[in-house]
């Protein structure tokens, strides 16, 4: 719905899903440029996304000091909390009682597909109850698969993360040889477990395997794969996407767990049964003594000190492009969009889209960007994905002169 006037009053702003190590640079981002337009009055925060706007639970953001407002900026997770919550229409008529009683004419929502279908119900509700006001979510999710978007403010830093641990997993399997098995953060798109691929540095570096949801699993395939790498280097490290599938498309890791969300999704983080199966499948069947199984789990999200530099630089944009497109008199709601120049140079801006193209439903991993046998990514990843996470960490390796023994 396009707007021909600006709006005054005032603005909230809340976080929604899973946290971010750059997320409250989206968050910063925002307030700092609403405080440039005269429009917008006072700037409130939401603590934990639209339960605090039910609750009323909110922080004055405009009394923060600008120093105070860099550092939160730096600091990985939600700043302002988050929540898993998908609201009723009960909810959302409470929601515009509570707009209308603190003046919010302008509402952002930080957050990956869910929280853009619960932007894009609050702002149906609103329209149909004739509540002028403007209604934008921000883009953002580790798990890259937010359509409209080249790729998410989360998801470069997140990767970097996986690689960076895949570097270091992978260093510590050649020194004590064996498989090694590391469960990656990827409900239904496979570019975080996909990122591990860009700890290579040498030709026998790992992961040697990379299984990601977009391709059937077959445990059968999976065990001969991994013997056959294991006989080629004497050793095995696998990145594995905790929603890898079987042919009848049921996660894997859905089978040892019922539990689900607000918004239905079935619980895949935090548990280290997927890793334990195949684990235990490759002892079995394999007859390997020394095979192990991690799950990142929830560190990938908000590990300090592992940021990429075009993550958080992407991600405050996104914020300020937000509050730029709520207040620019032309759209009345809409989400951020990351959108790249093709070629070899990495050029990026932001675009407004529509709150429905981004609700919701999800994007997955090019075909191109996997192998044809479903075990590996390709080049074309890693030509999209390294200029998103941005260099590592250097690692050496001696050249291997063997010294002739005396005698």
């Amino acid at each position: 719905m396009a707007k021909n006037s600006k709006l005054t009053g005032n603005m909230l702003i809340a976080q929604s899903g899973g946290p971010t190590v750059v997320i409250n640079q989206s968050l910063i981002g925002a307030v700092l440029e609403a405080k440039k337009h005269k429009e917008i009055k006072k700037i409130y925060g939401s603590l934990h996304g639209i339960l605090g706007i039910l609750n009323e639970n909110f922080i004055d953001l405009g009394k923060e000091s600008k120093a105070t407002l860099e550092a939160v900026a730096n600091t990985p997770s939600s700043a302002l909390g988050s929540v898993r919550k998908k609201p009723t229409p009960e909810d959302c008529a409470k929601i515009f009682q509570v707009m209308q009683k603190y003046d919010v004419r302008y509402f952002f929502y930080i957050g990956g597909n869910d929280s853009a279908e619960t932007t894009h119900i609050i702002n149906e509700e609103a329209r149909k109850a004739g509540y002028e006001f403007r209604c934008f979510h921000i883009c953002k999710t580790i798990d890259n698969d937010l359509r409209e978007n080249d790729h998410t403010p989360g998801f470069g830093s997140g990767a970097k993360f996986v690689a960076s641990a895949f570097m270091g997993d992978n260093l510590d399997n050649r020194a004590l040889p064996g498989v090694k098995i590391n469960v990656v953060m990827g409900r239904h798109a496979g570019f975080l477990t996909a990122a591990s691929a860009l700890a290579r540095v040498y030709p026998d570096d790992g992961p040697h395997l990379v299984y990601l949801p977009e391709r059937p699993f077959d445990m059968d395939r999976f065990l001969a794969d991994v013997k056959t790498v294991n006989e080629k280097y004497g050793r095995c490290v696998v990145a594995v996407s905790e929603g890898i599938s079987d042919a009848e498309g049921t996660a894997i890791a859905a089978k040892f767990t019922k539990e689900v969300d607000a918004h239905g999704n079935v619980q895949l983080s935090g548990s280290g049964a997927l890793g334990d199966l195949l684990a235990d499948q490759v002892k079995a069947k394999l007859q390997i003594k020394r095979v192990r199984a991690d799950t990142f789990g929830y560190l990938q999200r908000s590990f300090p000190g592992v940021v990429s530099a075009v993550d958080a630089k992407e991600a405050r944009l996104a914020g300020q492009a937000a509050v730029k497109f709520a207040n620019g008199g032309k759209f009345a709601n809409g989400s951020t969009a990351i959108k790249r120049k093709p070629g070899k140079s990495y050029r990026t801006w932001i675009e407004r889209t529509e709150l429905k193209n981004v609700a919701k439903e999800t994007r997955h991993m090019p075909d191109e960007f996997i192998n044809a046998e479903g075990n590996n990514v390709t080049a074309a990843f890693i030509r999209y994905a390294a200029p998103i996470v941005g260099p590592l960490p250097p690692v050496g390796r001696f050249k291997g002169v063997k010294v002739k023994k005396i005698g």
